[in-house]
């Protein structure tokens, strides 16, 4: 009974030191199961210095020693599995050889076998996918239980004198079978408790930063303002349970939430010098009101008592903060910290993604406008001639023309809007038409054949007339007589095609270096708005016809 209290009493010590240990990042790799490298050599090394952590803290007895040895052998195995269990109960058990004493040779032998025991549950919990019982402090009592048995039979058949074996066996058999049995599930148990810890932890950062990232999502994407930012600052607000939330820009506070909102106005300049520094030397600034002061600089009573502030960058450029603030004698949690930096890359991303839509807008307004430049100064000049030419002899004919081309013009100048109907694309190309029909005369015949299901159906403004115009400049106006473009949607099965056709087949596709400007502006405003099946094609049969098309897919595509 004395043995066994002693050696509970030396468990105790182990497990204490365990517990300790177990607070410190020694420990993170025992939380999962591993085949890498990394991992093993980390059991191997923690459990090996426990296996002879265990023999020092032993009692001596009877040239023997009564220790709790097999907790390190048996876990390096649970947890490394065979290799590392071999090697860990060989350690150990060298370890204890090199001590001396009768039961030398048997203690290294029953050494690596309980770690080898437990290698071999490790490998049959992982390839009956039952990992978790791996963590199981009964699974782990009973398999040391074994193993100590094994070890007593092991000193029995091994150690000699065999009496002096046996009467060894007798005194030391129950204590160190139950100490180390409770022991290792108490080990086990420190464990699991951390691990469980460990996860509630993740899961709730995990469930935080989801929460947050779902609605916050496209927010500062619409606009980095105030508006937005006390959107994004009430959000983080009630997902963190923080002090208070603020958004600056790099001149001036756009929002704040929470105590202290009695002085912290929008729109109020920033006057924190760590914040301009944070701004300025693009870093993190953490003041926790004890080894770094936190002072508010906008009240002297402020209830504030910390600080963390944290860049949002849009690029490579700082254009702001985000703040989190704990009133005093409150100190920033661990998790809130952590997720304070995610969140500031979150909504860094937003503004990055947001400024990047705001310049293909531009640049697609860009394009639009180039279209028109490319058409409007040719176009007007050979309006005018045809006018003038008309003009004598059908005066009614020539207002008509004038009031086709000022309708032409102020389509033009209403689409710098990214979509319009198909109706309200034909109806401008019309307006171009009948000043071209009236210009070639009886040269030139127009078909339109559109399904009426597909005019109100949405397409990137600016489409169809580059394309008609380019079938008659480059088609129907070489003809002597005879001329005729199309304009005409064929069922596809993705949706419908859309075909501008001329009979003549002069058009030369230009080389993919020299592409036509205007048409491959129309096949990337096609692509981006449909995807590459809508792109623009191009068939030519020379002397036969120019076809050019593009796919509207059906509705339930896009």
């Amino acid at each position: 009974m004395d043995l066994i209290l002693s050696l509970l009493q030396q468990m105790c010590v182990y497990l204490v030191l365990a517990y300790m240990l177990s607070k410190t990042p020694i420990f993170l790799p025992l939380l999962s199961i591993s085949n890498r490298l990394s991992h093993k050599a980390s059991v191997y090394v923690l459990f090996s210095l426990f296996c002879i952590l265990g023999t020092y803290f032993g009692l001596q007895i009877n040239d023997a020693i009564a220790n709790t040895r097999a907790i390190g052998a048996v876990m390096g195995g649970l947890f490394g599995g065979p290799v590392v269990g071999f090697l860990v109960g060989l350690t150990g058990g060298m370890h204890r050889y090199s001590l001396g004493g009768f039961t030398d040779v048997a203690c290294a032998i029953s050494t690596t076998a309980e770690g080898l025991i437990g290698g071999l549950v490790h490998i049959y919990f992982v390839r009956k996918n039952k990992i978790s019982l791996l963590f199981s402090p009964t699974v782990v009592f009973s398999v040391t239980l074994f193993a100590e048995i094994v070890q007593m039979l092991i000193i029995l058949i091994v150690a000699k004198p065999f009496v002096q074996a046996y009467a060894l066996v007798s005194d030391i058999a129950a204590p160190m079978i139950i100490a180390n049995s409770f022991g290792a599930a108490l080990f086990m148990s420190i464990l699991q408790d951390r691990k469980t810890i460990f996860e509630e932890y993740s899961a709730t950062f995990s469930r935080r930063a989801l929460n947050i990232a779902e609605r916050s999502v496209g927010i500062l994407a619409l606009g980095f303002n105030s508006q937005n930012a006390e959107k994004i600052a009430r959000i983080v607000y009630e997902e963190t349970s923080v002090g208070a939330v603020s958004i600056t820009d790099d001149e001036k506070i756009l929002a704040f939430v929470g105590i202290g909102d009695d002085h912290h106005k929008p729109n109020t300049p920033i006057s924190s010098v760590s914040t301009l520094d944070a701004i300025n030397g693009n870093q993190i600034m953490y003041l926790d009101g004890k080894e770094t002061r936190y002072q508010c600089s906008l009240s002297p009573n402020c209830k504030l008592g910390s600080a963390l502030i944290i860049p949002l960058r849009a690029g490579d450029k700082v254009i702001g903060t985000i703040k989190l603030y704990e009133p005093k004698r409150k100190l920033f949690s661990t998790i809130n910290m952590s997720m304070a930096q995610g969140i500031a890359q979150l909504l860094s991303s937003q503004i990055l993604f947001g400024d990047y839509q705001r310049k293909q807008m531009l640049l697609s307004q860009a394009e639009i406008k180039l279209l028109h430049a490319q058409v409007n100064p040719h176009f007007l000049f050979n309006a005018l001639n045809t006018i003038n030419a008309v003009i004598r002899r059908n005066p009614d004919k020539a207002r008509e023309l004038i009031q086709h081309l000022s309708q032409f013009f102020r389509s033009n100048l209403k689409q710098n809007i990214e979509t319009v109907t198909v109706k309200d694309e034909l109806a401008h190309v019309n307006a171009y038409l009948t000043i071209e029909k009236a210009r070639f005369s009886d040269r030139l015949e127009v078909d339109i054949n559109i399904d009426e299901a597909l005019l109100s159906r949405q397409l990137p403004t600016f489409t169809l007339q580059p394309l008609v115009e380019n079938a008659i400049k480059h088609g129907t106006s070489q003809l002597l007589e005879g001329g005729r473009v199309r304009i005409y949607n064929q069922p596809v099965m993705k949706g419908q095609r859309i075909v501008v056709e001329d009979n003549a087949g002069s058009y030369k596709v230009p080389q993919e270096d020299h592409s036509g400007l205007g048409m491959s502006i129309v096949d990337k405003r096609l692509t981006n708005k449909f995807g590459r099946d809508a792109a623009l094609k191009i068939e030519v049969e020379e002397n036969q016809f120019t076809r050019m098309s593009f796919i509207i897919p059906n509705q339930d595509n896009q």
